[in-house]
């Protein structure tokens, strides 16, 4: 767990929508009682330098985790890090305040597939605020943003909906390549907001290295951090807008929700059945979860970058490994999943005897992964590819030292009386959800300077229509709440047109992975700027919508 305390994951950017997940089991077939499996897979690894200060990247593997996707309840990330400002000394008390989010479900997804989506994850300063990506922020009520203004969409071949970022429909395992890294596009101001608090200039910009799309996508917007100085000047300079980044991330898999039954059988044995749980392998094979988690100092792309702008030679955008350090794995692990086994003892969760069916191992130094116990993992269907289905079926025992656990059991023996050989996990067919829609007055930001060509409209592998328009970069919502001016916006506007031209999308950017297959982004996200807007303009979703 990470800084000793729980981390649920609806910090990572959701509204809560409690909604009764559609498992389905009859009246009739015993005591069964919905639960959840929730819990923490934990990755150690060696720490780097303290040096290596400016940001990370990493490759995770994206899949379906529940082989139905079961309904808003059910909420889980990927593997993923927190990324947190680097302090001299002890980090201040009561300052919450990183870049977390990556691969998931969360139970404000409006639509969703068993395929993850990907958030950025943004926190200001203990949940006062945070942001997901473009126009997503922490609810969607637009006359109380929070969040809502705080990153800039930079690409002009990726189409950002308000839902998440969308991969290819049918990933199964490939590896998805994300990072962080400061870019100094704004300059580093004294006052912030009118009052004399200053900004800093980390622009911290995620990139992408996928099977179709390749740099930089999107950053959150320097004002974003330091806006709680604002109000309380002692803050100032804490942020990330200034601060470098901790290199030494605690990496885990965080899990809310995933739905399973309980029930007893004759004797008073209690059992218990979880929903077809996913992971990439082969029966005999291991899976590759994560690699190449590195750690960067600003050599690998800032001053390269800096010095551009201040007139010296273009950069290609490829960051330079030797300003980084690989973390190295040890093939060590630890599992806290845990079903709940009882009616009222919501906080006594029996963990899973999970070393019994999957060990932690390094495939190499950079390459993370499991090896499953053949006799307890299963095949999945003929669709799925190579992906293992986890036990389904658990019984409450004691350990060695008399603790409770769930181990594993085969189906053929639970007691036909619990009722659970015939419960089933249904994909979830739920009511029409509502769209996402953002400010459509004469006199807003969104209207003013307003788009520059549109709508347009893309269909996405999730079914959703997600209606676009064409701005021009500093004319973008994102760019009029930054708190710039507008001779700063139009600075920020010429850098951002150098990048587009020499950072084309089929370029290297992130160090290349060593093993496996990457993973594509949905090809409906992959646009192209209309004839004369290729420079300068980036696509901004204003609606995303079931098809009428």
């Amino acid at each position: 767990m990470l800084n000793g305390r729980y981390r649920p994951w609806f910090a990572m950017g959701l509204t809560l929508l409690v909604l009764w997940c559609p498992v389905a089991i009859n009246a009739d077939d015993g005591p069964a009682r919905r639960t959840e499996m929730a819990g923490y897979l934990i990755v150690p690894h060696d720490k780097v330098p303290e040096t290596y200060d400016a940001g990370f990247s990493m490759y995770v593997a994206a899949w379906p985790l529940l082989r139905n996707y079961p309904g808003q309840e059910f909420q889980s990330g990927l593997f993923g890090t927190w990324m947190f400002a680097q302090y001299e000394g002890q980090p201040p008390k009561d300052h919450y305040s990183d870049i977390e989010g990556g691969l998931g479900w969360w139970r404000d997804t409006r639509f969703a597939t068993e395929t993850p989506k990907f958030i950025m994850g943004g926190v200001a300063l203990n949940f006062s605020e945070w942001a997901n990506g473009p126009g997503a922020g922490k609810g969607r009520d637009w006359n109380k943003p929070a969040g809502h203004y705080a990153v800039a969409q930079l690409s002009p071949w990726v189409l950002w909906p308000p839902d998440g970022l969308n991969l290819k429909q049918g990933t199964r395992g490939e590896l998805f390549g994300y990072g962080y890294l400061p870019l100094p596009l704004t300059s580093a101001k004294p006052t912030t907001a009118g009052k004399t608090v200053p900004t800093g200039n980390h622009c911290w910009t995620l990139f992408l290295n996928t099977g179709n799309f390749k740099g930089p996508v999107a950053f959150f917007t320097p004002y974003f951090w330091s806006r709680p100085s604002v109000e309380n000047p002692r803050l100032s300079g804490l942020f990330l807008d200034t601060r470098p980044s901790n290199p030494n991330k605690a990496l885990q898999m965080e899990t809310q929700h995933i739905p399973a039954y309980v029930s007893k059988d004759a004797k008073g044995d209690t059992y218990a059945r979880v929903a077809p749980t996913l992971f990439p392998g082969k029966p005999d094979g291991d899976s590759v979860l994560v690699h190449r988690i590195t750690a960067y100092s600003k050599a690998a792309l800032w001053d390269g970058v800096k010095a551009w702008f201040d007139g010296g030679p273009a950069v290609s955008g490829l960051i330079d490994p030797k300003a980084a350090s690989v973390h190295r794995f040890h093939g060590q692990g630890g599992a806290t999943w845990r079903i709940d086994p009882s009616d009222t003892a919501r906080d006594k969760k029996v963990p899973l005897a999970w070393s019994s069916f999957a060990r932690p191992v390094a495939l190499d130094d950079a390459t993370y992964g499991y090896r499953w116990t053949r006799d307890w993992v299963g095949k999945t269907d003929a669709k799925a590819g190579s992906l293992i289905t986890l036990p389904e079926f658990y019984r409450l025992a004691r350990d060695r030292g008399g603790k409770d656990q769930w181990v594993v059991v085969n189906p053929k023996d639970v007691p036909a009386e619990t009722g659970l050989a015939r419960a089933t996990f249904p994909r979830w067919r739920g009511a029409a959800s509502e769209p996402y829609v953002t400010p459509d007055d004469a006199d807003s930001c969104w209207r003013k300077p307003g788009p520059a060509a549109g709508p347009f409209q893309a269909k996405l592998g999730d079914g959703s229509v997600v209606t676009y328009s064409w701005y021009r970069f500093a004319d973008q919502p994102a760019m009029l709440n930054a708190d710039l001016s507008d001779a700063e916006r139009e600075t920020l506007q010429k850098r951002v047109e150098m990048l587009h031209r020499k950072w084309t999308k089929d370029r290297e950017y992130l160090p290349a992975p060593t093993v496996g297959k990457l993973a594509d982004l949905d090809p409906a996200v992959i646009v192209s700027p209309p004839t004369g807007l290729e420079v300068g303009y980036v696509p901004i979703a204003t609606r995303q919508a079931a098809p009428e």
